[in-house]
């Protein structure tokens, strides 16, 4: 079993499938995130998101996008921005005040060459410093909402849990230091090196814990259009 996978959770709130949700939650909170290979058999992503945490709706009602590699796409996305190129290392919607806690990706199809990338968003912070990063003041690239709020790179939550966001596309410095936060965490992107997780057979689930881990996707090449992924925002895991 690799680093960050576990077993399949069938039936997951059954009563008997407690030692399955510690084993899930465990894993989650030591790597920040979970591969579940082939998981739940033909179950769609909406019941399988449903069955592990609580479904988020963040664009109009929509619960589920359909993640497909396209050469133009709508202006203002990450598709759209690069197209069949390489994606920058992200967290997802960090330019919201609080973004969603985890994301859900599943394998419609896939392929071994085009996986996931991951960086663990702590080794970020040891090398930056959480000093700076807590006083990294950041904006959206624009106003959400008729609103230009001001965000930092990381805060925390609530009890012992934090965040940390980050998006060289979406977010841009507001401050001095955010400015020279923006360029060490850009440094240590350089050099990093990630982790791949291939998603290549249908079923395949990776939950990613989005106030922790970084994520990308590599360039997509010839013949490989077709790759499709199901994602689904989770508030929290039941």
């Amino acid at each position: 079993m690799m680093t960050g996978e576990a077993e399949g959770l069938t039936g997951w709130r059954s009563a008997d499938a407690r030692p399955a949700r510690v084993a899930l939650i465990s894993t989650l909170e030591a790597n920040g995130y979970v591969f579940l290979p082939r998981h739940a058999g033909d179950d769609d992503v909406t019941s399988v998101a449903a069955a592990l945490g609580e479904p988020i709706a963040p664009w109009g009602g929509t619960v589920v996008q359909r993640l497909v590699p396209r050469e133009a796409s709508t202006p203002n996305t990450y598709s759209g921005l690069f197209g069949l190129g390489r994606f920058p290392f992200h967290t997802d919607l960090a330019h919201w005040r609080l973004p969603p806690r985890y994301l859900v990706l599943r394998c419609v199809k896939g392929y071994a060459d085009v996986p996931t990338l991951l960086l663990d968003g702590r080794s970020i912070i040891d090398a930056v410093s959480l000093d700076i990063l807590r006083r990294s003041v950041v904006r959206p690239r624009r106003p959400r909402s008729g609103e230009m709020r001001l965000l930092r790179l990381w805060q925390p939550v609530t009890g012992d849990c934090d965040l940390l966001r980050w998006d060289e596309v979406f977010l841009k410095p507001a401050s001095r230091i955010g400015a020279f936060a923006f360029g060490k965490v850009g440094e240590e992107l350089e050099s990093a090196m990630p982790m791949e997780v291939a998603m290549v057979d249908a079923g395949d689930t990776l939950v990613i814990d989005n106030w922790r881990m970084l994520h990308s996707r590599p360039p997509v090449a010839a013949g490989r259009e077709d790759r499709c992924l199901d994602r689904v925002y989770l508030g929290r895991l039941h």
